[in-house]
């Protein structure tokens, strides 16, 4: 196994556990940076923005436009990018789309709470999401009633959000489908709450536990079952680390630090502490959002203050490269790894690498390698070096280079 050197591995810890380097940033020794990137856990960033009561489902694109600009622009000038990393993370853990929730009031509000939450413990993130009004409409929870329960909701939470694949059975899902009933979304005041004649209130067995389960005692159940804080450990170890999922004994180690209060700030900190996350062989490539607002961290560059046809091609050029803050495809989130690197993908981030850099001037070569925090191979240094007298288009060529896109 072979490490990166301390510098590769302050770029590291930013890109992974932040939201990519600011100008200075890479200065640093790992430890310092560490205990700083990693103990800031308090929210900063501009407010959300005032948006128009929504009572009918009805998706609204320029409110929809509005929270997703803001959003970009918060994560690219928070000065606690910790926060925001993982409000992003568990945007894609419990995945929910505008598209079908139609309304953008309610996509804040679980935006909000996911920040509020994130770096807690994950029974109150749960907890929490379970009766989420965003969620309830995205997996059809308000639709599941005693009479007519529906599974969709307890089955995703039971296999993508606290236990994963194989961990139950599909007399579980019926049995958490009974006790997710009667809930119920209220659009005028963005608010759930249980229709007590809907619910089913009498007693259910799920994973071998039998009572009269509801939507928060089905949760304490879930995340106590011993497979949940390796799920939850597994999935963040994939994300931050690299695919390769950990050894058994870095797993048990994570599992500890979580521990039985489900710290997830402890979990984020023992996935950063673990000697393998400095392997040289521990790549990631950068999923769209994060590529692009690490392009705009490193260039000082804020969404708010582009013009509002540069605000619509820098989400026209994420449409292109797939993916959009509040839009996933679907609730198993978005993919990861090689899936970003195709040729139609390559195309649209060269456009938004162009736009963000429109007015970018006086770098070099070696000037862009040192506020990117990248080495850059003999092949991307010829193919950069010819056009030092063009700088726009040489930073806009440098962001799209594969020591660029791919973290290592």
């Amino acid at each position: 196994m072979g490490f990166v050197g301390e510098r590769a591995a302050v770029r590291r810890l930013h890109e992974r556990f932040g939201l990519g380097p600011r100008p200075g940033e890479l200065n640093s020794r790992f430890d310092q940076v560490s205990a700083a990137l990693l103990g800031n856990v308090t929210p900063s960033g501009p407010p959300p923005p005032q948006l128009q009561p929504e009572p009918k489902a009805a998706k609204d694109p320029e409110q929809q436009t509005a929270i997703t600009v803001w959003w970009l622009d918060r994560m690219a000038a928070t000065d606690s990018p910790l926060v925001e990393r993982m409000t992003w993370f568990w945007h894609g853990h419990f995945a929910t789309s505008a598209q079908k929730v139609r309304g953008a009031g309610l996509m804040l509000a679980q935006n909000e709470t996911l920040r509020r939450l994130g770096l807690g413990d994950f029974t109150s993130l749960a907890q929490a999401m379970i009766v989420d009004p965003a969620m309830l409409i995205w997996l059809d929870g308000q639709k599941n009633t005693a009479k007519a329960a529906n599974e969709n909701l307890g089955r995703e939470y039971m296999e993508l959000f606290t236990l994963g694949v194989g961990q139950y059975s599909e007399q579980d899902v019926r049995e958490a489908a009974r006790a997710l009933t009667g809930w119920k979304v209220d659009r005028q005041t963005m608010t759930a709450s249980v229709v007590a004649r809907q619910h089913d209130p009498g007693s259910k067995t799920v994973l071998g536990t039998t009572g009269p389960l509801d939507a928060h005692s089905l949760v304490d159940l879930l995340v106590s079952r011993p497979a949940s804080p390796r799920f939850i450990a597994q999935r963040m170890w994939t994300r931050f680390v690299g695919r390769t999922p950990p050894a058994e004994d870095v797993l048990v180690r994570l599992v500890t630090a979580y521990g039985p209060n489900r710290d997830l700030h402890a979990l984020v900190r023992a996935i950063a502490a673990e000697p393998v996350f400095r392997d040289e062989a521990s790549t990631v490539v950068k999923q769209p959002v994060d590529w692009v607002v690490g392009v705009m961290r490193a260039f000082k560059i804020r969404p708010s203050e582009l013009s509002t046809a540069d605000q619509k091609k820098l989400l026209a050029g994420l449409r292109g490269m797939g993916q959009v803050p509040f839009l996933p495809p679907s609730v198993g989130g978005w993919p990861s790894g090689p899936a970003w690197l195709t040729t139609a993908a390559g195309m649209s981030r060269l456009q938004v690498a162009r736009l963000l850099t429109a007015k970018v001037d006086g770098f070099s070569v070696s000037s862009l390698a040192d506020l990117l925090g990248v080495d850059w191979s003999d092949r991307t240094r010829a193919a950069l070096s010819p056009l030092e007298r063009q700088p726009r288009q040489l930073a806009a060529v440098a962001v799209c280079a594969p020591e660029y896109v791919v973290s290592g």
